[in-house]
């Protein structure tokens, strides 16, 4: 049977997926609940006065956020402990020019982001959300979150009849063509403004103050417990929202230690990182370097405490898929529920090493968790995370770990109930001194 504190949990991580459609949205409910948690805001404009017990966040283009709790310690003895995961996830967004008329439909032409698995986005209800950019009468500009709740969109499928071959050869979708999303009924000339009426009626602004947008679709149906016993978490966006909630909670439930804790969420993980909020820019550097000068110590300090700390790299993790045995490695097969997972590759496209994954080993077993292991066939090349990228990036020990699923970059993924609680135990068990 499974305890209610781990259905209790996995609930309250399907509502804060449910509250985050999208990487801004994510970053804005971390934000929300670290400000509840007494956390103050600090802007990369102004000058930080750092002491101890200090606790900040800092946001980076809406969808990138890091949060600090200072430690007891000097940095250049204390280090800093750190758990990074990323806000985004696999779908879909909305070109510049979107509206077009087809067949007498309004449809919306889509660019794909990252790699999700297109035929899951079929035939679902599907709402509309992002940021848009608005302007007052002095053309200052600001950034305002929607979210469409009503279900606007949908990528209907070709039927059978018309695509017999589909169940025994599989559905091919050409990705500019077939997956252009129906927005509504047509005659023969478009609303030009439609989208921006759209947008002005949910934000309630006179659509002349809107000035640019960034927006994609999200799965309208709300995540869930399923399983004979509730054993299973069904959602949307379960990578990498869950661990980032994971990190969140362990970070505020901590007490302050002599290590500077830390927690960072990028922004365009499933595109490589390669942005301004990804993993791959200065984002995590300069806050750290920021934090030794506010704390009035020398340049080189910096490089002592980062060989002081640690970098958890969150993400999700592959679990075994019981109708497909053959590809998974036969010694490593993953399962849900059955504790966080270790994940390894001898290409580094994982920063696991041996000492960094001995340190998280003993982390599970003082939490009393139980933990996995996980690599690829050797046949068989795998994705990569934020992990490699940090580690090179601050040269500071690192462990690519992550909790199993099923069906990840599908619409709607599905993990393991007490698993989540378990990561969040073993993520508490690191802040602790």
């Amino acid at each position: 049977m499974i305890e209610e504190i781990y259905k209790q949990s996995a609930r309250e991580l399907l509502k804060f997926i449910g509250q985050s459609p999208t990487a801004a949205h994510a970053a804005s409910q971390v934000e929300t609940r670290l400000m509840q948690a007494g956390f103050r805001k600090c802007s990369e404009q102004d000058t930080w006065l750092i002491k101890a017990g200090d606790r900040l966040v800092i946001k980076r283009q809406e969808s990138g956020i890091v949060a600090i709790k200072m430690g007891k310690k000097p940095l250049v003895e204390g280090g800093f402990k750190i758990i990074g995961a990323h806000t985004d996830s696999p779908g879909f967004r909305l070109k510049p020019h979107a509206l077009m008329l087809k067949g007498g439909y309004l449809q919306l032409g889509v660019e794909i982001y990252g790699g999700p698995l297109l035929a899951t986005w079929l035939d679902r209800d599907l709402g509309l959300a992002g940021q848009v950019v608005v302007k007052d009468g002095q053309n200052n500009l600001e950034t305002m979150l929607v979210r469409l709740e009503k279900p606007v969109l949908r990528i209907s499928m070709l039927p059978i009849h018309l695509n017999r071959e589909v169940n025994d050869q599989g559905l091919i979708l050409n990705k500019q063509e077939h997956l252009a999303p129906i927005l509504g009924s047509a005659g023969e000339t478009i609303d030009k403004n439609c989208l921006e009426n759209l947008l002005a009626r949910e934000l309630n602004l006179p659509v002349d103050r809107l000035v640019d947008w960034e927006l994609g679709l999200f799965d309208l149906q709300p995540g869930t417990l399923a399983g004979l016993d509730d054993e299973f978490i069904i959602s949307a966006r379960i990578d990498n929202l869950a661990m980032c909630q994971a990190a969140m909670n362990a970070f505020v439930n901590s007490e302050a230690g002599a290590a500077t804790q830390i927690i960072i969420f990028y922004d365009n993980e499933e595109i490589g990182s390669t942005s301004a909020n990804g993993a791959g820019s200065s984002f995590l550097r300069d806050v750290l370097t920021r934090l030794v000068s506010a704390a009035r110590q020398k340049p080189e300090d910096l490089f002592r405490a980062l060989a002081r700390s640690f970098f958890i790299s969150a993400d999700g993790a592959h679990a075994v898929h019981p109708n497909y045995i053959d590809k998974y490695e036969k010694e490593h097969h993953c399962r849900l529920n059955q504790g966080p997972v270790i994940k390894i590759n001898a290409l580094k496209k994982y920063a696991t090493t041996a000492g960094s994954g001995a340190a998280f080993i003993l982390l599970c077993q003082k939490a009393g968790v139980p933990f996995q292991k996980f690599v690829n066939r050797t046949d068989m090349a795998g994705g990569s995370t934020i992990g490699p990228t940090v580690a090179a990036g601050l040269g500071i020990p690192t462990v690519d770990v992550g909790n199993a699923m099923l069906s990840m970059h599908s619409i709607r993924e599905m993990s393991g109930t007490t698993d989540h609680l378990y990561m969040i135990k073993v993520f508490e068990e690191f802040f602790k001194d």
